[in-house]
């Protein structure tokens, strides 16, 4: 990518051998990312991130030993942004790996140059789903939230001001920056800086996780 002086360190996490040549084969066409490790099972993972300091994670979510959901969950609050691989879209495993901190998922026969731009915006810290596929994700999958979440979420959520608790709300309706500035009459700015604070008060990785949590205190 234009401006940038190192290229995206990758880390491929796959138990099938086929796959992760596939994707070191896919990520070695662009010149700006780099795959610095493999791992064939989640419980390396922690060693090889400290090892190989990737700033991208592709993740297997079904692996014999750990599974990529607690590997995710193992990474919580490190540096590399995690995009889970699934053969199935948007199931009921991928809402646990978006709730420990997935940046996002792709289909394992996503279109190379659509996994190759997923890095590289995890990499810029963007959302790596779009806020519509986001939005859907949440209301088709999370749906049927208990009682007990439910009111977990609440009391998670009450720690949040006025104007945070509104752009949790919006996040959830898988709206953008643009258009929750838009709809509370703030600038982008704001809503960005009211993000990050939701994200700290909450210990939150990314506005995924935030939905979700929205989601959940909203289902009734």
């Amino acid at each position: 990518m234009a401006g940038m002086t190192e290229p995206v360190r990758v880390l491929l996490v796959d138990d099938d051998a086929l796959v992760r040549a596939g994707l070191r084969l896919m990520l070695g066409g662009a010149p700006d990312i780099e795959v610095v490790g493999e791992a064939v099972d989640g419980a390396s993972v922690p060693d090889q991130v400290t090892r190989t300091r990737p700033d991208v994670v592709l993740m297997d979510v079904r692996m014999p030993v750990v599974d990529g959901i607690a590997a995710t969950r193992a990474l919580a609050g490190t540096r590399p942004a995690v995009i889970v691989l699934t053969t199935f879209d948007a199931d009921a495993t991928v809402v646990e790996a978006l709730r420990a901190g997935a940046a996002g998922f792709l289909l394992k026969h996503t279109p190379p140059e659509q996994i190759v731009e997923a890095v590289r915006r995890a990499a810029a810290g963007e959302p790596v789903l779009s806020p519509s596929v986001a939005r859907t994700l949440i209301e088709h999958v999370a749906a049927g939230v208990g009682t007990t979440r439910r009111d977990r979420a609440r009391q998670r959520l009450a720690v949040l001001s006025e104007r945070e608790r509104a752009v949790a709300e919006a996040v959830a309706e898988g709206l953008s920056n643009g258009d929750i500035a838009e709809r509370l009459y703030m600038s982008v700015g704001t809503v960005k800086a009211h993000l990050s604070s939701a994200l700290t008060k909450l210990d939150l990785t990314n506005r995924i996780q935030l939905a979700l949590l929205a989601h959940d205190a909203d289902e009734s």
